[in-house]
């Protein structure tokens, strides 16, 4: 397993012949597997009120746990958004699809990390999701609603679909999710028919094999990319930072729609990524996404590869 991480610096052809115009900067993650290449690429950052994460936790093990971790209690998060795109022959598959131009203005920057690293919309083949919140899927539609990887084949876990496309989401997920059941339904009513559902355990693609993790959502997916000493785990959300959820998994999240569900979740997971000694890519985590776990006294870290 080879992991290598580069810069790729770009500007627009505009921008070229202005000086003055900033450039852009994509740093990407590249996982090889024998014929396999994993790579990480940036949506951008989300910015969130640190009480999404943190509020129900409990506060004063909290406040004396986050200076370690370098955590600001009062500043706002800016966890960042890695998709994972897989290249092995003629698959181009693309876990998750970010979140467009409609949901944070942090957020939003696939189609620039696209082009920086060279692929046209039009290649990929597959786009699996992980879930159906915005930073995962609203980028799945262009500005004109039609599906932005229009050659691929979408893919999404039978549980996360019905939930996403019920009409009853919408009262009974609360009041600060309502856009996401209102958003995630816009979208998938408008791909339906091409999406192909699957299950836990279903081999998704040729040695993708996938995992269900509810609590993040009801069916929240992971994938095992490969196995024995070579596998990665693309993780989503089930883990969804580099920080609390590593140092203290047991404890809830005010990010998860079941957070006790989700906190048994994260448990499993860390059990099964340590046990298995699983590389992992996270959505939400630090320096590129991909890394490896280590089980401390009290919970774990995540030690990023490049």
């Amino acid at each position: 397993m080879q992991i290598t991480r580069r810069r790729i610096l770009t500007t627009g052809t505009a921008a070229l012949a202005a000086a003055t115009l900033p450039i852009r900067a994509w740093t990407q993650t590249t996982l090889r597997m024998g014929d396999t290449e994993i790579t990480t690429l940036s949506d951008g950052t989300l910015s969130l009120p640190a009480d999404f994460i943190f509020g129900p936790m409990p506060q004063d093990e909290l406040a004396a746990l986050l200076p370690g971790l370098g955590i600001d209690r009062g500043a706002a998060l800016t966890p960042p958004c890695n998709l994972t795109l897989l290249r092995r022959g003629d698959v181009l598959a693309l876990f998750d699809a970010g979140s467009g131009t409609a949901f944070q203005p942090t957020a939003g920057s696939l189609p620039d990390a696209l082009a920086a690293a060279g692929i046209d919309p039009f290649d990929v083949t597959h786009v699996v999701f992980t879930h159906g919140h915005p930073d995962h899927l609203w980028g799945v539609l262009d500005d004109f609603d039609e599906p932005y990887f229009a050659n691929a084949e979408h893919m999404m876990g039978g549980i996360e679909m019905d939930y996403w496309m019920d009409e009853a989401t919408v009262s009974t997920i609360g009041a600060e999710r309502a856009a996401f059941a209102v958003g995630a339904k816009r979208r998938l009513d408008v791909i339906a028919g091409d999406v192909t559902r699957f299950g836990d355990g279903d081999e998704v693609l040729p040695g993708v094999v996938a995992a269900l993790t509810p609590g993040h959502t009801p069916g929240h997916m992971g994938f095992v990319i490969g196995s024995g000493a070579d596998a990665v785990m693309v993780l989503g959300d089930a883990i969804g930072n580099d920080h609390v959820a590593f140092a203290r998994p047991g404890w809830i999240s005010g990010s998860d729609q079941d957070p006790e569900a989700a906190a048994a979740t994260r448990l499993a997971m860390f059990d099964r990524i340590t046990a298995d000694a699983m590389a992992v890519i996270g959505f939400h985590l630090g320096q590129g996404g991909i890394g490896t776990v280590e089980r401390l006294s009290e919970g774990y870290a995540f030690r990023p590869s490049a």
